[in-house]
């Protein structure tokens, strides 16, 4: 197995893509995704007013609206149809509108309809926008009852009562400030590290038959196959166990994502990360040992796993068939011990079918030692 293992070290010197994909690429991911959702969430997305009435009403609840973190008024229309012509050009992500006459109705108590209009084409800032834009609307009616009631003599605590007759009290788990880096980089960067072990280690073994050095390769383990797949693996094994160690201290040790589950269940976590990707690369290559198909496949899984994995798009959610395809993806089982023992700081026994999940995608390639030995002494390399 050392000479093997030496004979891979100097393989991955050689070629820079393994350097490319192996170390430069996932820290790139690293660095671009963390950085991009800095702030946690989407701030100052551009609104528009469409303020047909002009008081001092209507210009305070604008006022009101341009003071909310994630909405800034970057415009005034003065019809609704060039608002709208706004939104469609992605200018604005949505726009309220006060018709003429909405402070008098408002005084004199006949409930004038202000309306609000937002585009979903982004889910995310379509979302907070029509949160800001409800609030506002409610603010409106909010005031002038208010001031109404003080005037007929109700206390503080009667209008209270009046105007919000059920108190809430939020309590949001685990990520109270609905910081979007949180959940969407612990998703996004390990998927994207998935990527890249399955097409490295697909490739690996692809090379040796486009290259023809199936044969030496074999011939350096004494023609035994486990201990050429161990050899070979091992070396990337350690490089990406490596990076996915520093992705770990950066994310929860820098930046200081929440991980009430402790330093051993993310350090369990990143080596079945590794492994399971890994076994799963094998096992494609063992299914179709051809450079181009298996590199295909992996390439359509990992993508898909994005999908799969329950983070953009909850699977209970999805149809029958889809919920039962999504345990096929090693991507869905790493989110969900992720989610249960590193995130919420569960026992791993409440996510033992997925650490099984795991360890079977890692001990998948014992399914396919014999073809992948039968390929690598008898397949011709077909471009």
């Amino acid at each position: 197995m050392g000479r093997v293992f030496l004979r891979e070290c100097r393989i991955l010197v050689k070629n820079p893509i393994y350097g490319f994909c192996m170390v430069v690429f996932p820290l790139l991911v690293v660095l671009f995704f963390t950085s991009l959702m800095d702030e946690g969430q989407p701030l100052n997305l551009p609104v528009a007013v469409v303020d047909q009435d002009n008081t001092s009403t209507t210009r305070a609840l604008t006022r009101s609206l341009d003071a909310f973190q994630n909405s800034e008024v970057v415009a005034h229309y003065p019809t609704l149809t060039e608002a709208r012509r706004a939104i469609q050009q992605n200018k604005i992500y949505g726009f309220l509108y006060f018709p003429k006459g909405t402070t008098d109705k408002l005084l004199a108590s006949r409930q004038p309809k202000i309306s609000f209009y937002y585009s979903l084409t982004s889910i995310t800032g379509g979302s907070l926008v029509f949160k800001d834009l409800k609030t506002i609307s409610t603010l409106g009616s909010a005031a002038v009852g208010q001031g109404t009631m003080r005037a007929k003599g109700f206390t503080e605590k009667q209008i209270q009562t009046f105007l919000q007759p059920i108190r809430l009290d939020l309590h949001q788990i685990s990520n109270p400030q609905t910081n979007y880096n949180v959940y969407l980089s612990t998703m996004l960067i390990p998927g994207l590290m998935m990527l890249f072990m399955f097409l490295i280690t697909a490739y690996s073994l692809g090379t040796e038959l486009k290259f023809g050095t199936s044969k030496e390769w074999l011939q350096t383990a004494d023609n035994n196959i486990l201990v050429a797949l161990i050899g070979k693996l091992l070396p990337q094994t350690l490089i990406f166990l490596a990076i996915t160690f520093i992705y770990e201290y950066y994310v929860f040790g820098v930046l200081r994502f929440p991980h009430p589950g402790g330093v051993w269940m993310m350090t369990l976590l990143a080596v079945l990360h590794v492994l399971a990707s890994q076994g799963f690369g094998v096992f494609v290559f063992g299914l179709m040992p051809s450079l181009r198909m298996s590199m295909s496949i992996c390439s359509l899984w990992a993508v898909l796993s994005f999908s799969m994995a329950g983070s953009a798009f909850p699977i209970i959610g999805m149809d029958s068939p889809l919920q039962a395809l999504s345990w096929l993806f090693p991507l869905r089982h790493y989110y969900m011990l992720y989610q249960i023992c590193v995130f919420n700081g569960y026992p791993l026994l409440e996510a033992w079918f997925h650490l099984a999940a795991l360890v079977g995608f890692a001990l998948l390639p014992w399914l396919v030692l014999k073809k992948i030995k039968n390929a690598m002494l008898t397949y011709v390399y077909i471009p």
